[in-house]
């Protein structure tokens, strides 16, 4: 049969590698990522939810008979509010990222033109977000049992995202950071223990060393914030400035796990 001679290339067409695809955006990339990761997170972490908000209303019932009122009360069930967000955004994602890093999947992600920064933020953006409806139930119900106002909770709005980033950011980082799955799921949960014995007992009734370490945890600056709004007269300057203070942390500790998710990507 009659064949038709190939069409002569150029010399070294055979060496030239097809052009890759334009790299993808970080807020088309961030979007893409928080969805996936937010699908994921809804039907995998809705019993461990429920068990981060019982565990904040079980430490609220315990502490009633120990706490009575005042500066101490608003302590407590601002403490245990972050609680919940600490549990989902720093223990779990320490343990998801943990995982992702041992089980392969940062190739994965490696392999597709995603920045680094929107895998890292798109996860943390679903952790946090999860946490909403357990923060919520969490301070009505602490608020009704000690007797707080319920009318500045708004503020809710403003201290989970900011305390989420901030702990999600940790959390990114300690599973990136891990050699083995097994320390990052020991680490998560040793943060959220640092979480849960310097954020809900009350500042003034800690040591002096330990409330150095209260000060360095990044969810504290939330936790104060707002406890101050259950205040009579809230100083809202200074719960601004905590919250800029939050806000500020969970920059720092977002740029800290995309760097530590570029350098477990590489390796």
């Amino acid at each position: 049969m009659p064949t038709v001679a190939p069409t002569a290339r150029p010399h070294g067409d055979e060496d030239a590698a097809a052009p890759l695809a334009p790299r993808a955006r970080l807020l088309p990339a961030l979007g893409a990522v928080y969805r996936a990761q937010l699908s994921r997170a809804r039907v995998a972490r809705i019993p461990l939810l429920f068990v981060a908000t019982f565990q904040s209303i079980g430490i609220m019932i315990l502490m009633r008979g120990v706490v009575d009122g005042g500066s101490e009360a608003r302590a407590v069930v601002a403490g245990s509010t972050v609680l919940v967000v600490a549990f989902v955004a720093l223990n779990l994602l320490a343990q998801y990222f943990g995982q992702l890093r041992a089980g392969g999947g940062l190739d994965h992600y490696a392999t597709l033109p995603v920045p680094p920064a929107a895998v890292v933020l798109g996860a943390a953006g679903a952790y946090a977000s999860f946490t909403v409806p357990g923060t919520v139930v969490t301070a009505v119900t602490g608020s009704v049992l000690f007797g707080l106002p319920l009318g500045n909770l708004w503020i809710l709005a403003a201290v989970v995202p900011l305390s989420g980033a901030a702990l999600a950011g940790l959390g990114a980082a300690l599973g990136l950071l891990a050699p083995r799955p097994e320390l990052a799921t020991l680490l998560g949960q040793l943060g959220m223990s640092a979480a849960l014995l310097l954020g809900v007992l009350p500042a003034e009734r800690l040591p002096g060393p330990i409330g150095w370490a209260r000060d360095l945890l990044p969810s504290t600056y939330g936790v104060e914030a707002l406890a101050r709004t259950f205040a009579p007269d809230p100083d809202w300057v200074v719960v601004a400035l905590d919250l800029g203070v939050c806000g500020a942390v969970g920059v720092l500790s977002l740029a800290v796990a995309t760097w530590a998710y570029r350098r477990a990507a590489v390796r």
